[in-house]
């Protein structure tokens, strides 16, 4: 039997631009793989608009860090031999590597195009609100400081289908672009009218020349990096009939292990459901309705209701499709989709995601290492640390729940012969001190049971029958398991 699976997210949006991060990783895949971690997703490896894009300001897919372009020829995180090496390092170590993939847009263009567009209005994109007319746009991409080294496509207008800045009349706006068989993809999200315009010059995913390109690249990607897997940036935004194409053809060219888990920022599991029946269940998807209950739980307090914290979720709907994490570099605060689980109930959502049977969780960098910037968060390490001990050690095995109060919920992990002394019991509550008598078999009868969390410092006997009472404190988890400290 194989250990869980752990991934961590390894950056935060505010790491120091200062190229140094691959290095980190180099120097930190050891303490990772100590501390249950096999899989990292790292952020995105390609050229944006300066060195200090956080890496979805996208300018030269095919510049990891190599070439003398925008003003730099690192990333922000490190020139393209660190990536390499800090990769190595972790397969060195039995860790896979997820590369971020941004597909939706490019930015940072080289020289202005004439062409014709119409604008939009931003809160419903299919409403035009102007006749059509010509801007002088940024859509020309020539990436001469990679002459042409590994691809000699050349970006232009007819590849794009929007764009938002009119450099003639210095003006920010939504720009279609006007043509023969131009226009917005159907087959997108469909807030504001139709979502598939987000940022920069918006990529048109009906221009074949395009597809190609963009699978050829990713494929050149694996196998530049020999990379394990792939998070697909706003898929929302791409036409799910290009995903389709495009997990297809990279499936056919990677083994049957590679991974591939897409970004749809939806908070309902409808719409998350609906976009994995639109690409054939061809990959997972980030577990976006579960982190929002974390938050709405987290600022609730005893008013939320933690025997329904799963309900609406697609880790309850779709277990073998679903990532869950607490929080990422997204929803951190004073970003754009500000959505941060409050501390105090960081240890309950990480135990829902770390200690059950469902999913794949996602542990968040800014969580375990802090949040770095103008507002800094303190690392929550060691609460972690606790946390993914209890994953890698005892959380084996069947399932048994018992969600029946508001208040304080458990359940038990019964453990394998495969993974000695494996099992767990688990209890929470957002309110006060409290207890949950759950039955962890009867072959446990005599142990002496511990917190892991070490927040409590009883001692508990598994009674005869396998049944025991495990408390918790006030707003609080408690991880009961064998203990096997030597005193």
């Amino acid at each position: 039997m194989k250990r869980n699976h752990t991934m961590m997210q390894f950056f935060e949006w505010h790491l120091e631009a200062d190229g140094s991060h691959w290095k980190r990783l180099k120097k930190s895949a050891p303490l990772l793989k100590e501390a249950g971690i096999d899989c990292v997703w790292i952020p995105p490896v390609t050229k944006g608009i300066t060195a200090n894009d956080v890496g979805y300001g996208i300018y030269d897919l095919y510049d990891l860090g190599e070439f003398d372009q925008k003003g730099t020829v690192r990333t922000k995180y490190g020139t393209k031999h660190e990536l390499l090496e800090a990769i190595e390092a972790c397969h060195n170590y039995g860790i896979a590597v997820y590369v971020d993939l941004v597909m939706n847009h490019k930015a940072g263009a080289d020289e202005t195009e004439r062409f014709e567009v119409v604008e939009v209005n931003p809160d419903n994109r299919n409403e035009e609100i102007s006749e059509s007319f010509e801007i002088n746009g940024w859509t020309k991409f020539n990436f001469e400081g990679r002459s042409d080294q590994y691809s000699d496509f050349k970006w232009n207008h007819h590849h794009f289908n929007g764009t938002d800045y009119d450099e003639e009349h210095e003006k920010m706006g939504i720009y279609r672009i006007l043509g023969e068989h131009k226009g917005w993809s159907q087959k997108v999200s469909q807030e504001f009218g139709n979502y598939d315009y987000l940022m920069f010059a918006n990529i048109d995913y009906s221009n074949p020349d395009v597809r190609k390109e963009m699978i050829s690249w990713a494929k050149w990607l694996v196998d530049a990096l020999h990379c394990e897997g792939f998070r697909l940036d706003a898929v929302k935004h791409i036409d799910y009939d290009f995903m389709n194409e495009f997990l297809t053809e990279i499936n056919a060219h990677t083994d049957d292990n590679f991974f591939m888990v897409g970004e749809y920022w939806k908070p309902d599991v409808a719409s998350l459901e609906t976009y994995l029946k639109n690409i054939n269940y061809g990959m997972d998807l980030f577990d976006v309705a579960l982190h929002y209950k974390f938050y709405e739980a987290s600022n609730s307090g005893a008013a939320f209701d933690l025997s329904s914290i799963f309900q609406d979720t697609l880790v309850q709907s779709n277990p073998t499709q679903a990532v869950t994490f607490v929080d990422n570099h997204d929803s951190q605060p004073h970003e754009a989709l500000e959505s941060w689980v409050k501390d105090w109930f960081k240890p309950h959502a990480y135990s829902l995601i770390l200690l059950r049977l469902e999913g794949y969780p996602c542990v968040f960098y800014g969580d375990y290492y802090g949040i770095g910037g103008p507002v800094p968060i303190e690392s929550k390490k060691e609460m972690l640390d606790h946390l993914l001990c209890a994953r890698h050690e005892k959380s084996y095995g069947e399932q048994i729940d018992y969600f029946d109060d508001p208040n304080v919920i458990g359940w038990v992990r019964l453990g394998t012969e495969e993974m000695e002394n494996s099992g767990c019991a688990v209890v929470m509550t957002n309110a006060d001190e409290g207890e949950k008598r759950m039955f962890v078999g009867e072959h446990r009868a005599g142990e002496i049971w511990t917190d892991m969390t070490r927040s409590r410092d009883d001692q508990i006997q598994i009674e005869e029958d396998g049944w025991a009472t495990f408390p918790v404190n006030p707003g609080s988890v408690a991880v009961w398991a064998l203990d096997t400290r030597e005193f």
